[in-house]
């Protein structure tokens, strides 16, 4: 459950937050949302993939598992096994959202996430706001950090949009060996390389002006890691089956 909240004057007074110390809260999530700014970093640790929002309307994602509840980057203790850390999860409890039909988006968190506490100057605890009311140095930061992934965001939607629009965008028919068992994963799209390759030139640099090849091609070369998605889904199988599993024969 979630409880996503305005951070507001009155209501966090005295309160303060401590920083994500596990990644429990993503354990049975099989995506992540990715910017395209992500790309450069996210390609060589997960494949990459679009979902579609809605219709004609995709978004990025970084894959995670290959059946639900299995992200298999998050080890049994909360820690996280990948080598790069998708900057949604950096921010955790904190997002900028649209509250009551406002256009201007404000920081809020969710209060269910178990982090937020009374500002008693323990140590690894981050005050809300000052005792002037004013934002806390910390606040402050993580508002300046979600406004540049909203930017992030708004710019890679829009790449995205020019690469639908272009009909480089096709239905991606995943298949993977999990263990003995061949798996499926439905709902997913890739960058169709044979039509990206035969755009006309009008086309092809209304691509490059927009960003959209960055992400184009940041996503091609994500898929040779589907392979490491299979062996990391194959050995939490293993694992969960009991430690004698893991033993040479």
């Amino acid at each position: 459950m979630t409880n996503i909240v305005p951070v507001d004057r009155q209501r966090h007074a005295g309160k303060g937050w401590r920083h994500v110390t596990g990644y429990g809260f993503v354990a049975r999530d099989s995506v992540v949302p990715l910017g395209g700014s992500e790309f450069p970093q996210a390609i060589s640790s997960m494949p990459i993939a679009f979902m579609e929002r809605s219709a004609g309307h995709y978004i990025p994602v970084g894959l995670m598992a290959v059946s639900k509840g299995n992200n298999v980057f998050v080890g049994p203790a909360g820690q996280w096994h990948g080598n790069y850390l998708p900057a949604v999860l950096r921010v955790y409890p904190f997002s900028l959202t649209r509250v009551g039909g406002s256009e201007e988006a404000k920081l809020c968190i969710d209060e269910d996430s178990g982090l937020v506490v009374d500002d008693n100057g323990g140590e690894g605890v981050e005050k809300f706001f000052e005792q002037d009311g004013s934002p806390s140095a910390s606040t402050t930061a993580l508002t300046e950090a979600l406004r540049r992934l909203e930017h992030d965001q708004t710019i890679t939607d829009r790449a995205v949009t020019v690469l639908a629009d272009a009909g480089v965008i096709k239905p991606w028919p995943l298949s993977v060996m999990v263990g003995n068992e061949q798996v499926t994963v439905s709902g997913l799209y890739r960058v169709d390389e044979p039509t990206l390759n035969a755009l006309d030139d009008q086309t092809f640099l209304k691509l490059r002006k927009t960003s959209a090849l960055v992400i184009a091609h940041g996503q091609l070369m994500s898929m040779a890691q589907v392979n490491l998605l299979a062996r990391l889904s194959s050995l939490k199988q293993r694992m969960a089956t009991g430690p004698s599993d893991l033993l040479p024969v």
